[in-house]
């Protein structure tokens, strides 16, 4: 009797509903399905703009419930990249990211907020030139589903901005381009 009832259940354990989890992906930076761009103001004239070359990363998403989605952000900051040498030597520099010092700068989220409509407010913590702060990054997501080579991905869109004295750079470049805007594209592939 004993027997039967332990066999009863533990089959029935098997038949209870299971959680589903929010699915986890690697951030896809090869061949430019992601990326990571900002934009300063120039004098209030123009932007300069220019991108970080070298990031990794992973997410978790379920569209079902996106509260329970999470996203790591890594960024080689050596990686600055706006299209002219002689300012990437000097963005790297103490004056703006202090690459020797401080070689890395990242985000991890606290939250995600689902706005409706494809839309999510993705709160968390940025690290740059040393200094952690919150940041919120306004996102989209564009899509998702089965790739050719057998894979699933999912994709995202991203913007935020931050002044650059709240992470301790040094440089004042003037009321108009006391602040950067990012631009974040994200594909992910479901591991």
């Amino acid at each position: 009797m004993k027997k039967h009832l332990i066999a009863a259940l533990v089959g029935a354990t098997f038949m209870l509903p299971v959680a589903v989890n929010a699915a986890d992906y690697v951030i896809d930076t090869q061949g430019a399905h992601a990326s990571i761009q900002f934009s300063v103001s120039h004098l209030g004239y123009s932007f300069v703009v220019g991108r970080f070359n070298e990031f990794s990363g992973d997410f978790s998403f379920d569209a079902a419930k996106v509260a329970d989605g999470k996203v790591n952000v890594k960024i080689n900051t050596n990686s600055v990249d706006s299209n002219h040498a002689e300012r990437d030597k000097h963005l790297r520099s103490a004056d703006f990211l202090n690459t020797s010092k401080f070689p890395e700068a990242s985000f991890t989220s606290t939250s995600i907020v689902d706005k409706g409509n494809n839309q999510f407010v993705i709160n968390g913590d940025f690290t740059l030139n040393g200094v952690t702060k919150p940041l919120t990054i306004d996102a989209v997501a564009i899509g998702e589903g089965k790739d050719p080579w057998g894979g699933y991905r999912a994709g995202f869109t991203g913007t935020t901005s931050f002044a650059m004295k709240d992470f301790g750079v040094k440089m004042d470049l003037g009321p108009a381009s006391a602040n950067v805007e990012l631009a974040l594209v994200v594909e992910g592939v479901k591991q």
